[in-house]
């Protein structure tokens, strides 16, 4: 039995880079400074990460400054493929540097059948004793992990989570209402934390909190402590960070924010791009409007 239990704020972390090549040092940086903001748990290698243009030793070498850095918060690696086997090789060779979970996305482009992902997911959960973590993002996988799904994986032992970005909000709601105890529900939409969290999910992965982790963490604990006054005052605080992130395929907004900070330099990998000059102008205005200080390059 997985005894690990998430709730809070995660943070799905991006991967700066520099001259082409993955910025280890500004990535350390990014993850200690998580941490002194008390976010409650890491996700490297999601796809906020961009992790399908990662290298294998990129991959491994992101993993183990996370644990470096994390300070003791769980740490989420994203571990899935479209392919069983590859999805398998992988956390074999995540499994040395010590992660405390792996979410596994729904396989995308395949489009499998939902007997299919549930074979796939049991697959993946029998290969190892560390805790798993369903990832159901249809938008870009094609596929939708239907809740009834989602409920009968819930039983596996070590499935102890799924990160929620349908947006679809019956759907969410039936898999908090009959999720097992110890099971837990993670919005995959910073806009949908408030009223996902009101209802009794348990926490967020969040891509804003990238940007601003204090203000993401004070709001997921303001909704674990029932504070919807507060947790009303910086949900609409955030808003405009939340919807701005989206204008364009995540990370690029996130990435053009973060360089406004001054915290990574704005590059991501083909086939994504830098932002457009409007969307640099709109994340420049949206920092700015939140009133988060300007930091010193890391």
């Amino acid at each position: 039995m997985n005894n690990l239990r998430l709730s809070g704020c995660g943070t799905a972390l991006i991967t700066p880079f520099k001259d082409g090549k993955v910025d280890y040092d500004t990535f350390a940086a990014l993850v200690r400074r998580q941490v002194e903001a008390g976010i409650h748990f890491l996700v490297p290698l999601g796809t906020t990460g961009e992790t399908p243009c990662l290298e294998a030793e990129e991959k491994l070498g992101i993993l183990e400054l996370t644990m470096e850095n994390c300070g003791g918060r769980p740490v989420v690696v994203g571990g899935g493929t479209n392919s069983l086997t590859q999805t398998l090789n992988g956390i074999k060779s995540l499994e040395p540097y010590g992660p405390d979970a792996y979410l596994i996305v729904v396989p995308y482009y395949n489009k499998p059948t939902q007997t299919g992902l549930y074979e796939y997911f049991k697959a993946v959960a029998e290969a190892t004793d560390k805790g798993i973590v369903l990832y159901n993002v249809p938008g870009r996988t094609g596929a939708n992990l239907k809740a009834e799904t989602t409920l009968k994986l819930a039983e596996i032992p070590n499935i102890i989570a799924v990160k929620e970005a349908s947006g679809n909000y019956s759907q969410i709601s039936e898999i908090i209402r009959n999720a097992p105890e110890g099971f837990s529900v993670l919005s995959g939409n910073d806009e949908e934390t408030l009223p996902l969290m009101a209802t009794g999910a348990d926490g967020i992965i969040s891509v804003a909190s990238n940007v601003a982790p204090r203000e993401m963490v004070q709001l997921a604990e303001a909704l674990l402590d029932d504070d919807m006054v507060s947790a009303r005052r910086i949900h609409h605080r955030l808003f405009p960070l939340f919807r701005n992130c989206f204008v364009e395929s995540n990370p690029i907004p996130v990435k053009a924010a973060m360089a406004a900070l001054g915290l990574i330099e704005n590059s991501l990998r083909l086939p994504l791009c830098e932002a457009s000059g409007s969307t640099l102008a709109l994340m420049e205005k949206t920092v700015e409007k939140l009133g988060l200080k300007t930091e010193q390059r890391i």
